[in-house]
Order: structure tokens, then sequence, then C-alpha cells
């Protein structure tokens, strides 16, 4: 008889995604980027009495907190990676931060398209100079922002082992949320120089309150997606039907039935799952598991096996 000691056993539960110290460091140094440009517009601003320059660092402010929500999360994600607390250990917790930086850029948008409003039915005289000018800075830092934090590693295309072939998405909600929020930063920056442009131009004041409840929508939309690929995660959604079916087909042999099978993420890249079978001639749990081999980004999983109640009779 062997005697194996508990430590054998055992596993860790880390689930951070492939990249995740890159977009640590990534996404800090956008942090660090924002805020310098925050800080800069609020001091020159004020000292030339200038309102854009205001309000567009006070602007930059919520963006700031926003990032630093993601930075933080990537932060705290890593240090705990190991502690037992976190049943599923802590690959989730970018999609936390994620789904409450879609809810700030929720409350952006409302903001943006009340401002608007308001500017539409009572409109005010705009120094075009100075506004084309912070809006055009504004751009330049979000662009160099965006190309910090694009994601060229979204996802890993699976590969056709004489079962379905499949596709793991590796989206890290986290890095999307950040990028999202300094795309949406963008694109309203573009949005107000041409609609700036056109009413210098051809004194059409209204252009640019209807631009801004225009960029408004789009970054409604930008945090509805958000809200939906995070929350989806959070609520511990089946969001990889193809996975789904490749287990079943893999273990589904020789008379063998899944009778249960929970498949959720628990970090960017990383799959657990909880199956039930029956059989009529059971195999220990780590034959079945060996079936999974070449499966990328099934990080856990858990099976229990039943005799079949007909094979007793």
């Amino acid at each position: 008889m062997h005697s194996h000691s508990i430590d054998q056993w055992t596993h860790d539960h880390v689930f951070l995604g492939s990249r995740h110290d890159r977009h640590e460091r990534r996404t800090w140094f956008v942090v660090g980027l924002t805020a310098a440009m925050m800080v800069g517009e609020i001091v020159v601003g004020w000292l030339s009495g200038s309102m854009a320059l205001l309000a567009d660092g006070w602007h930059m402010a919520t963006h700031a907190a926003a990032l630093g929500i993601a930075a933080l999360a990537y932060l705290f994600a890593r240090r705990q990676a190991s502690n037992s607390h976190f049943t599923f250990g802590t690959g989730k917790f970018g999609d936390l931060a994620a789904f409450s930086s879609a809810i700030i850029l929720s409350i952006i948008a409302v903001q943006i398209a009340y401002e608007s409003a308001v500017r539409l039915l009572h409109p005010v005289p705009i120094a075009y100079g100075e506004a084309i000018t912070v809006a055009a800075l504004g751009l330049v830092v979000n662009l160099a922002s965006a190309w910090l934090l694009r994601d060229d590693h979204d996802h890993h295309h699976g590969h056709d082992h004489g079962d379905h072939a499949h596709r793991h998405h590796h989206h890290d909600n986290n890095l999307r949320a950040a990028y999202v929020h300094v795309m949406a930063d963008a694109a309203t920056s573009i949005l107000a120089i041409a609609a700036l442009l056109v009413a210098m131009y051809a004194q059409w004041v209204w252009a640019d309150p209807v631009v801004g409840i225009i960029g408004s929508l789009v970054i409604a939309s930008w945090a509805y997606g958000l809200l939906r690929a995070s929350g989806a995660v959070l609520l511990d959604v089946n969001a990889d039907k193809n996975l789904e079916m490749v287990i079943r087909d893999r273990l589904e042999t020789n008379g063998d039935r899944v009778t249960d099978l929970h498949l959720w993420q628990v970090g960017p890249g990383h799959r657990a799952a909880v199956i039930s079978m029956v059989s009529d001639h059971p195999l220990p749990p780590a034959t079945y598991k060996r079936r999974f081999d070449g499966l990328r980004g099934l990080s856990h999983v858990t099976i229990e096996v039943e005799t079949c109640p007909h094979a007793h009779a």
C-alpha cells in the first residue's frame, strides 16, 4: 500500500490571465499619464481662467479614477492569488472592476447627454480656439493610452482533436474596461473637434451639443456591452457552449452519460467544470480527466462517476 502526503494531491487556484503582469504595468502607466494630464489641465485652466481646460481636467479625473480601479484590481488579484479565502482564486476581480467601470461610464454618458441637451436649449458662447486645443491635447493622450491598453492576445483558436473545433475566448474584461474608457474619451475628443470646426466656420452653434448627444449614445452602448460581458462572468453564465460540447463528446463513450455539467469562467482564459456521470463500468475519475488533454483553458475539473442503476440488475 502506498502512502502519500496530502500535499501531493492538493493544487493551487491561481486563475490569473496569461498576461496579467503586462496588463497591470500598462494600466498603471496609463493611470499616471491620465493623472498628469488631469493635473496639468486643472492647474493651467485655473491660472488662465479657462473653463474649457478646467472642465476637461475634472472630466479626466473621472477617467483616472476608473482606470485606477482597473489597476488596483490587477494589484489585488495578484497579491491575493494564493489566499485560500477565495474559493476559486482571484481571477474574477478584474470582472468586478470592469462592472464598476461600466457603471461609471454609464454615468459619464448621462452627464454628457444632459449637459449637451442644456447647451442645445440654452446656447453659450464658445472659445473655439481654446476648446479645439484642449480636445486635440486630450486626443493625443487618449490615443497613446489606447495603444498601450490594446489587447493583442484576445483569444486562442482551439485545435481540432477529432472532436468539434472550438475557440476559447481569453478576454480580459478589466483591460477591456480600461481600453473602453480611453477610447470613449478619444471618441468624444474627435467628435468635439469636428463639431467645433463646423460650429466655428459654418456658425452652426447647435452642432457641438448635437454631437455631444451622439457621443453619449456611443459611450452608453460601449458601457452596456461591458456590463453584459463582465456581469455574465460574475454571475457564472456559461459563455462557452462549444467547449461544453467538446467535453460531452469526449466523456460520452461506451454508453457513459453526462448527467450534470457546470462550466464557468474563474479568470481570463480559465474555465472550471463540475461534472456528474453515470456508467455501466465506472472508471477512476483521473481516467476521464485525461480525455481533456490538449483542451486549452480548462483549468479546474471535478468529476464524480456513479454506477448506472440498471447495471446492478
